[in-house]
């Protein structure tokens, strides 16, 4: 790729995360750093239970950080921190105030990236992280509640296990359970409950609305959207090497060495993968796309192959496997959206996704996202899904039917 083409590129990224800076958001403040430092030893209780919490700052609503219970890839409980957001215009709509948990894009690795300080105007927020905002504040805006979760190991100890399918299912779905517990939030405890998220989110909440059945049978989950899911890790692995978003694919590698030690998978990185590895753990995500973007994953393993090429061997294809998204039915209406020119997550994988999930006979609605340049189409694309998703969720909180298109697309 040229230099005009890719400085043409990063104008293009940063001109469309301006705009995305929308309503949320607030006067800068520091976050209480010793929040996020867990109890020692971690107390007993159920998934979901709040283990303690704090008022934050976002505008437009009644907003509390939380640090909860939850489990990560293997089943182990761990803590997570994220954001309960009750908003200051009421529920109007039918019955009891629904409850949507937001999974958030990709925000980088640093603890400094957590969704719950950048919201609040602290930690280190990016251009990147103003897209938030665009998926809180139209759910906001009809009077629904959000819930946002930080994920494992962002602003937390340890490694963030990123698009780690199971961690991030159970991060998803145990923060609507401390939502629902939170005291004084005025919250239902069991109210109707949607899922959303974009990108890593899109993954998440993917994951979490197949994982319902089983880890959360509960929750009335009413709908989920999921927006360009990264379904297929392997896929990625090819797609993502020696783009401008090369470097969310290191993120996924530090991510299934985090949950997945067992692999040992930085052993495969030479001297200047280990550099690259170090240095991502300390990124968010604009600084990871301008730092690392079109660098070829085989230049930092040992043997100069690329990553993509050990993901169909041991013990890295059994992984890959495990995080794979679509394996599973939702109980719960699901709406796919994705943009045909995709740039970072290819357009077939949702596509792939809804259509596994329409042959185990779930109500799946796809729809492409309108993009009108080839050049920044996943960040542009999500400009417009955060509105699609809260329309579309606020119908099925109305009770209007969802109507799927399966073998229609």
């Amino acid at each position: 790729m040229s230099i005009p083409v890719r400085r043409a590129l990063a104008a293009a990224l940063v001109s469309a995360t301006t705009l995305a800076v929308l309503t949320v958001g607030s006067s800068p403040a520091s976050a209480d750093e010793a929040f996020y430092t867990p109890p020692s030893p971690l107390p007993a209780g159920r998934d979901g239970d709040v283990i303690k919490s704090q008022p934050s700052n976002v505008n437009n609503a009644k907003a509390t950080r939380i640090m909860y219970l939850t489990r990560d890839a293997k089943n182990q409980p761990i803590p997570v921190t994220g954001t309960v957001l009750v908003p200051t215009k009421p529920w109007t709509g039918p019955g009891p105030q629904p409850i949507v948990a937001y999974a958030p894009f990709t925000a980088g690795m640093g603890d400094q990236c957590a969704v719950s300080k950048t919201l609040a105007g602290s930690g280190s927020p990016d251009l990147a992280s103003g897209f938030q905002s665009g998926f809180i504040n139209p759910l906001l805006e009809k009077g629904i509640a959000v819930a946002q979760t930080d994920y494992q190991g962002l602003g937390t100890p340890g490694e963030h296990t990123y698009v780690v399918r199971a961690a991030e299912a159970h991060a998803v779905l145990d923060v609507v359970r401390a939502a629902q517990r939170l005291p004084g939030s005025g919250l239902p405890a069991n109210g109707p409950v949607g899922i959303t998220g974009y990108s890593e989110g899109g993954g998440a909440s993917a994951s979490a609305v197949e994982l319902a059945p089983e880890y959360a049978p509960e929750l009335d989950v009413k709908g989920a959207y999921a927006g360009a899911a990264p379904a297929d890790k392997a896929v990625l692995a090819k797609s993502l090497d020696g783009g401008y978003a090369v470097g969310f694919l290191g993120y996924a590698l530090i991510g299934i060495n985090a949950a997945y030690p067992e692999t040992k998978i930085l052993d495969l990185a030479n001297e200047q993968g280990r550099q690259l590895f170090e240095e991502a753990r300390k990124t968010c995500t604009m600084d990871a796309v301008f730092k690392y973007a079109f660098k070829q994953s085989s230049t930092l393993t040992k043997d100069g192959r690329p990553v993509s090429a050990y993901l169909n061997e041991p013990p890295f294809r059994a992984v890959v496997e495990d995080m794979k998204v679509g394996n599973r039915k939702p109980a719960a209406p699901v709406l796919v959206e994705h943009a045909p020119n995709d740039d970072i997550v290819p357009a077939p994988q949702g596509r792939q996704l809804a259509k596994d999930w329409c042959g185990k006979g779930a109500n799946v609605q796809f729809k492409d996202i309108p993009s009108v340049i080839p050049v920044g189409s996943h960040v542009l694309g999500m400009m417009g899904a955060g509105g699609n998703s809260a329309n579309w969720l606020a119908d099925r909180f109305a009770g209007k039917p969802a109507s799927g298109n399966c073998g229609q697309f």
